[in-house]
């Protein structure tokens, strides 16, 4: 029996090394062709992040034209509370509405926003919310989907108009429902590269009635409610218009980060797979040689 098992050792190594040898350059082979095909795939996707990067700049510069004008009509609003010294109130019925937008791929531009609302609606649990754009709802819906009230998509697609803040103006007014004050929260635009959550009141009817300086205005009662219908569009077109150009250029950081990232992939994936190719060569060159000398 030892004899027998001392003579089977040779063979039995000599089938194990043809077994494991095939196994190994099949794997080689199976593996540059796997670097190979992740390699193209992650110079597709530079491209595209490249080109969605043109777009994002091209875009960006026509949002900060319609900003700067929208700002016209947030700014003459505000400085007609700042001279009543309007104070909102908080107690009673409240209403948030957050600007957002339908589309991703721009960094953390939503989740922010959302941070600040759900942080908000900690301290008044009861508030109603009115939402501008899918991301923010999807991100708020998690955890307070009982207090929105209202949801629109589609809008500020493009640039922002005043005849879309004016249909969510009036969408709210159709609730029916008496608000004894107004938060509006949005993206604030700061410059190319950043950009801050902010919270800005917009004051009611009675907010404006019973403000200290109301009466040199000189305004009509019947009046009022149309002015601060008005007030209340112009504030939210500010920030649509507002929140329209800090996602473009949120969009234009991420899309330049993500062609960076993937040059680097492309330069080590380009290493791997000239080492790995010339493993292959080099190997194949050996068995070559080997298999020349033995017919010597």
């Amino acid at each position: 029996m030892s004899f027998l098992r001392t003579s089977a050792r040779p063979a039995l190594q000599v089938a194990k090394t043809a077994s494991v040898k095939p196994a190994t350059a099949v794997n080689t082979y199976a593996t540059l062709r796997e670097i190979e095909s992740r390699l193209k795939s992650i110079k597709n996707i530079e491209k595209i992040t490249n080109t969605m990067k043109i777009v994002a700049s091209t875009k960006l510069s026509r949002a900060q034209r319609a900003m700067f004008e929208s700002r016209a009509y947030g700014n003459t609003s505000n400085e007609v509370f700042k001279k009543s010294e309007a104070v909102g109130s908080n107690e009673g019925n409240k209403l948030i509405i957050v600007s957002s937008s339908d589309k991703g791929l721009c960094g953390g531009i939503h989740s922010q926003i959302s941070k600040a609302v759900r942080a908000k609606l900690a301290q008044f649990p009861e508030a109603d919310v009115v939402i501008l754009g899918d991301k923010a709802k999807v991100q708020i819906a998690r955890q307070w989907s009982k207090n929105i009230v209202l949801s629109f998509n589609q809008v500020g697609k493009e640039i922002p108009t005043f005849a879309e803040a004016q249909t969510v103006t009036d969408a709210i007014y159709k609730l029916g429902k008496k608000y004894d004050s107004i938060d509006i929260f949005y993206n604030q635009f700061k410059s190319g590269i950043s950009y801050e959550s902010t919270g800005v009141p917009a004051f009611t009817e009675e907010a404006l009635k019973n403000s200290p300086n109301f009466s040199a205005y000189e305004i009509e009662e019947e009046v009022l409610g149309d002015l601060t219908e008005f007030a209340l569009a112009n504030a939210v077109f500010h920030a649509l218009a507002e929140g329209h150009a800090c996602e473009q250029s949120a969009r234009r950081s991420a899309m330049d980060n993500a062609s960076k990232n993937a040059g680097d992939m492309i330069g080590r994936y380009s290493i791997l797979y000239n080492r790995t190719r010339q493993a292959v060569i080099t190997n194949e060159l050996v068995d070559i040689i080997t298999g020349a000398s033995s017919l010597e």
